[in-house]
């Protein structure tokens, strides 16, 4: 056999084995996508459906329901779907989670005045009623004393109650008083020490810095600065000259 016979005889042989790789790449990225395909659901359209006959449902297709809250709807009767996520007709993963919201039917309780009472006795009124007591919030209250409701969400009486959940906000009793920090820097430390103490405030940390740029005891620094926001639990810090 020639040389130029040996070459096409290689030729051919390369262009064979090329074939055949190419078709064992197409082959299995389509077996592939096919299995990963047959593991994937279509999501059916729970919305409406009873919790019953939705888990049902969702159980069959290999995935699992997770109730993420209850709340009243006038659209949709107890125990019943009123949303889904992800939503119908999305392609899911066998054994994801499935996230619903399921009626309580119409609202049938009068939401109770709260504001006034206290966060203790609150929350007892609200539980005889057949509500929770939700997100719970405190500030400093002018008029108010420490743990009385100040306000309420929903408020007393309402009509479109969204959720058996009643969120409160409650009083720390009346905010301390504040000041302005003033300047002490330039200032002897013996004549600071006595104007802080008689206005009721606090000495904090004292530190001496060597220095000649200014004479011995003269404040240099001051921590909270000048103009800053203090009460009279507030401690004043120094640096010293020494």
């Amino acid at each position: 056999m020639s040389l130029r016979d040996r070459l096409r005889t290689l030729s051919r042989l390369f262009l064979l084995l090329s074939v055949l790789v190419a078709v064992a790449l197409i082959s299995a990225i389509t077996t592939i996508r096919l299995s990963i395909r047959g593991h994937q659901e279509i999501m059916p359209n729970l919305v409406g459906a009873p919790l019953e006959a939705a888990q049902r449902v969702t159980s069959g297709l290999g995935l699992e329901m997770k109730v993420e809250d209850k709340l009243f709807s006038a659209q949709y009767a107890a125990n019943q779907i009123v949303s889904q996520q992800p939503p119908a007709g999305t392609r899911i993963k066998v054994g994801q989670h499935i996230h619903v919201l399921v009626s309580l039917g119409p609202p049938r309780v009068a939401v109770p005045n709260l504001v006034g009472t206290s966060l203790r006795a609150a929350q007892i009124t609200a539980t005889q009623r057949g509500l929770a007591v939700g997100n719970v919030a405190a500030l400093p209250w002018a008029g108010a004393g420490p743990d009385q409701v100040v306000a309420q969400d929903p408020p007393a009486l309402a009509a479109n109650m969204r959720s058996p959940v009643v969120n409160l906000l409650v009083s720390r009793g009346e905010s301390p008083p504040a000041y302005l920090c003033p300047s002490f820097v330039g200032q002897p430390l013996a004549v600071v020490r006595r104007t802080v103490e008689k206005a009721g405030l606090k000495i904090g940390t004292v530190t001496p810095v060597p220095t000649d740029a200014a004479p011995q005891g003269t404040i240099l620094d001051q921590s909270p600065a000048p103009g800053s926001k203090i009460d009279p639990d507030t401690a004043i810090s120094f640096q010293v000259a020494q």
